[in-house]
C-alpha cells in the first residue's frame, strides 16, 4: 500500500518530470512554457488515462504555489510604478474589467447559468495573467518603455481589484437573507482592512527589520528560509486569525516589503522555490480539466474565447485611446489583455469550491486559459513586431 510519504514523492516526481517534458516542448513549438504545464496537468490528470499523480497532494502544493506567487505580486507591486501611470491604469484598467464582466456575465446568462456564474465568469475572464505579461514583455526589452509601464500597472490595479473579489467571495457564497448577505460581505471587509492595517502599521516595520538581521548574519539558506517563513507564516495566520484568504495574506506581506531593499532582495533569494511551485499550481490546475469539455461544450469556449482575445482586447484599446494615450501603448495593452491565466484560476477554484459557479463553468474557464494562453504569443507578434535583437530568457 502506497503510504502518504511515496504519495507524496510520486506526485512531486509525476508532477515535476511532466511539466519538464511539456514545457520543454512549449518552448520549442514557440508557446509559452505555460502551456506545457496545463498540458502536462492534462496528461497526468484522472480524466486521462496513464500515469496519474494524486489529485489531492497536488491540490494542497499548489495551495503554496498561490501563496508564493501572491508573495511575488506583493514584492512587485510597487507603489511608485503604479502612480507614475495612474492616470491610465486605473481608469483604464476598471473601465476594462467593467465591460469584460459584463460581456461575460451576458454570455453566462444566455448559456443557461444562474447569474451569480454567470458574473464569476466574467470576474474571471476579465483579469489577465501577470505572469505571461511580464515574460512576453521582457522577451521584446520593453519592460521599462512607457507602453510596458502602462501595460504592468493596467495589470496591477487588476490583480488589486481580484484580491479584492477574492475577500468577498465567501461572503456573497454564504446563505441567508439580503440583510445577512451585507453583514457577511461587511464582516468580510472589516476583517481585511483589519489585516491590512496590520501589516502596514506593524509589518511594514518589524518585517524588514527581522529581514535585515537575518541578512547580517550572513547565512543565504537562513535568510531564504526567513523569507519563505514570513510568507507562508503570514497567509496562514491571516486565514487562520483574520479568516481572509491565503493569498491575500501572502500578498499583503510581499507588499510591504517590496519598497525595502531587504524586500526586493528577499524576492531575488525565493525566485527559484517560486517557480517551482507555481509550476506546480498550473499543473494543478490541468489536472482539473476533463478533454471531454472542448468536445461538449465548443460554443461556449469558442465564445468566452472570443471575449477574451477580441472582446477584452478591443475595450482595452479603445479606453486607452479614450484616455488620450497613443495608439502603440494602445496594441501593447491589448495585446497583453488577450489571455487569461492564475488569477483567473485562483477565481474560479475558490467560486467552485464555495458552490458559485457549476463544474461546467469551471472547465469552460480552464479551457479558455489553456487555448488564450497559446495564441496570445501570435497576438503580441501582430501587435509588435519582434526587435530585430530579442533578449533571451530561460523558461
Amino acid at each position: 500500500m502506497e503510504t502518504h510519504g511515496t504519495a507524496l514523492i510520486s506526485t512531486l516526481a509525476i508532477a515535476l518530470s511532466a511539466a519538464f517534458v511539456a514545457g520543454f516542448i512549449a518552448r520549442r513549438l514557440g508557446v509559452p512554457a505555460i502551456v506545457g504545464y496545463l498540458l502536462a496537468g492534462v496528461a497526468i490528470g484522472p480524466f486521462t488515462p496513464g500515469l496519474t499523480a494524486d489529485p489531492h497532494i497536488a491540490f494542497q502544493l499548489a495551495e503554496i504555489g498561490v501563496a508564493l506567487l501572491m508573495f511575488g505580486v506583493g514584492l512587485h507591486f510597487s507603489i511608485a510604478d503604479l502612480v507614475s501611470v495612474y492616470r491610465i491604469a486605473v481608469p483604464g484598467a476598471l473601465g476594462q474589467i467593467a465591460v469584460a464582466t459584463g460581456l461575460g456575465a451576458a454570455a453566462g446568462l444566455a448559456f443557461g447559468w444562474d447569474l451569480q456564474a454567470s458574473v464569476v465568469l466574467g470576474l474571471a475572464v476579465s483579469v489577465a495573467s501577470t505572469v505571461v505579461l511580464i515574460r512576453a514583455l521582457e522577451h521584446r526589452g520593453m519592460t521599462g518603455s512607457e507602453p510596458g509601464r502602462v501595460a504592468i500597472g493596467w495589470l496591477i490595479v487588476e490583480d488589486l481589484v481580484t484580491v479584492v473579489v477574492l475577500v468577498l467571495l465567501p461572503a456573497i457564497a454564504s446563505t441567508g437573507s439580503a440583510a445577512d448577505h451585507i453583514g457577511h460581505i461587511a464582516l468580510a471587509v472589516l476583517k481585511a482592512g483589519a489585516l491590512t492595517a496590520v501589516m502596514l502599521i506593524i509589518g511594514a516595520r518589524v518585517l524588514p527589520w527581522v529581514l535585515e538581521r537575518v541578512e547580517r548574519d550572513g547565512s543565504r539558506e537562513l535568510f531564504t528560509l526567513a523569507v519563505v517563513a514570513v510568507a507562508l507564516g503570514i497567509a496562514y495566520a491571516a486565514a487562520v486569525v483574520f479568516d481572509v484568504s491565503l493569498a491575500l495574506g501572502a500578498f499583503l506581506a510581499g507588499a510591504v516589503l517590496s519598497e525595502s531593499p531587504v524586500g526586493r532582495k528577499s524576492g531575488e533569494q525565493v525566485v527559484g522555490l517560486t517557480d517551482v511551485f507555481t509550476v506546480l499550481f498550473f499543473v494543478s490546475v490541468g489536472m482539473l480539466l476533463d478533454p471531454t469539455v472542448i468536445r461538449d461544450h465548443p460554443v461556449q469556449i469558442l465564445v468566452v474565447l472570443a471575449i477574451v482575445v477580441v472582446g477584452k482586447s478591443a475595450a482595452a484599446f479603445g479606453l486607452v485611446l479614450a484616455i488620450r494615450r497613443s495608439a502603440a501603448a494602445g496594441l501593447v495593452v491589448a495585446a497583453s489583455l488577450a489571455q487569461i491565466g492564475e488569477f483567473s484560476f485562483i477565481l474560479a477554484t475558490t467560486a467552485t469550491a464555495l458552490g458559485l459557479l457549476p463544474e461546467e463553468a469551471f472547465q469552460v474557464i480552464v479551457a479558455v486559459a489553456l487555448l488564450s494562453i497559446t495564441v496570445n504569443p501570435a497576438v503580441f507578434a501582430w501587435a509588435i513586431p519582434r526587435p530585430r535583437h530579442p533578449v533571451m530568457l530561460p523558461g
